[in-house]
């Protein structure tokens, strides 16, 4: 009677079990605004918090809350519906570089409104 051997297979299962685990990549999902920031030759780079919620910035004057399309007159409700989920998750702003600077001075006012101190901004480093 034939037998089929059961340890080579599990040889052959733990190799390919190693393969998918190590050619797999684990991605965060990302908005899809387009952002260019600007750059900065005097920014130093700050520890990144774990999981921030980003408030971006389209060149377009379209807002978006964690990839979520959010209107101005919205934000705050949406800021503070947030921040009453999860307080203690920090804000961080993503504007583009050709976004209207009167808008971006609108949003830090209702950010201010809700009570978010210490918001970081983002920009691209400049490469050497």
């Amino acid at each position: 009677m034939p037998a089929v051997i059961i340890v080579s297979l599990i040889d052959i299962l733990a190799i390919l079990l190693i393969f998918v685990i190590v050619t797999t990549t684990f991605k965060r999902d990302q908005p899809e605004v387009v952002i260019k920031l600007p750059d900065s030759s005097t920014a130093t780079a700050a520890p990144n918090p774990a999981d921030p919620a980003v408030l971006s910035i389209s060149a377009d004057e379209k807002l978006f809350l964690d990839g979520k399309k959010v209107e101005l007159a919205d934000l705050k409700t949406a800021l503070m519906e947030m921040l009453t989920v999860t307080p203690n998750r920090p804000l961080a702003l993503n504007a583009d570089t050709k976004a209207p600077f009167g808008l971006i001075i609108k949003v830090l006012d209702v950010l201010k409104e809700a009570g978010v101190k210490n918001l970081p901004a983002f920009t691209e480093a400049r490469g050497s």
